[in-house]
């Protein structure tokens, strides 16, 4: 009986996964059937004309990248190191707990909620006004939660008895943490940091009230204007353009250009996560 137990969870498993690859291997070749045709590299590099019914996505896809820099920039050392100070320095007390719950219910909050809060904070509050440095913070602080609950696990796959022995060598806890648990954990953090912001590079809410707009005439010049985003872009041309259907290709083309850059994000977490465990 157990065995028939077993079996029957593995087909169970199976048949649910099968599922789940059809539907996500249906959706990708529609997008990729549709929208392939459209991309080249005069697609990605050239400005839109026309009233966005003809040529690129270049400003697009700069703001984009220019809003995951900012992002970055701003999640993940203050991410990191409140991962560092949680796990290495913090005490087990109910303090301790309830910030770590905060953190979860945090990574559980709907991202328009993060664009409404980022309005009312850097737009308003700090008078950033609508603008890159507004937009890449408020995905910084989407992005917060879950950097600190994958580096501090990451941190937890630490063995005590490395830290043991460092101690008791003489290194101080500073240097226990600087020279042998960040370098241990480094695979598991950095794999946790760009899969988190390789998500935040698709997210269209959190932006759509901060700084991204439909379209401008070239390329922000500073992070105190307002810029063009992959995502926002492609909702626009999909929901909001007076000419959808003539859009409709290149609205494809700009969805498989966005999976294409979230899917290297993720290969290249894939590549450190195998490249570390080789050592290990």
């Amino acid at each position: 009986m157990k065995k028939i137990a077993n079996i029957s969870e593995w087909v169970l498993l199976g048949g649910c996964t099968a599922i789940v690859c059809l539907v996500l291997g249906t959706i990708l070749w529609d997008l990729f059937s549709k929208g392939m045709g459209s991309v080249s590299w005069s697609f990605i590099s050239a400005y839109p004309i026309e009233g966005m019914t003809k040529g690129g996505i270049f400003p697009a896809v700069i703001g984009t990248l220019l809003l995951t820099v900012i992002t970055t920039t701003f999640a993940v050392p203050f991410g990191v190191a409140c991962a560092i100070y949680l796990n290495e320095y913090a005490k087990n007390t109910w303090l301790t707990r309830l910030i770590r719950s905060s953190i979860r219910n945090l990574a559980g909050i709907p991202s328009i909620i993060y664009g409404l809060f980022g309005l009312a904070l850097f737009v308003q509050g700090l008078h950033f006004g609508t603008s890159l440095i507004s937009a890449g913070l408020t995905l910084g602080l989407l992005s917060l939660p879950y950097i600190i609950t994958t580096s501090e696990e990451a941190l937890k796959r630490v063995p005590a008895s490395v830290r043991e022995g460092a101690l008791a060598i003489g290194a101080t806890q500073f240097e226990t943490i600087k020279d042998v648990v960040l370098p241990t954990a480094v695979p598991g953090i950095l794999t946790g940091v760009i899969l988190t912001i390789s998500r935040a590079a698709g997210e269209t809410a959190p932006i759509l009230f901060t700084g991204v707009a439909f379209y401008i005439n070239g390329l922000p010049g500073s992070v105190s204007q307002e810029f063009m985003a992959l995502p926002y872009h492609l909702y626009m041309l999909s929901t909001q353009h007076q000419s959808i259907e003539q859009v409709r290709p290149l609205a494809y083309g700009t969805a498989v250009v966005l999976i294409l850059l979230i899917f290297v994000l993720n290969l290249f977490a894939f590549y450190i996560r195998y490249k570390y465990r080789k050592y290990e």
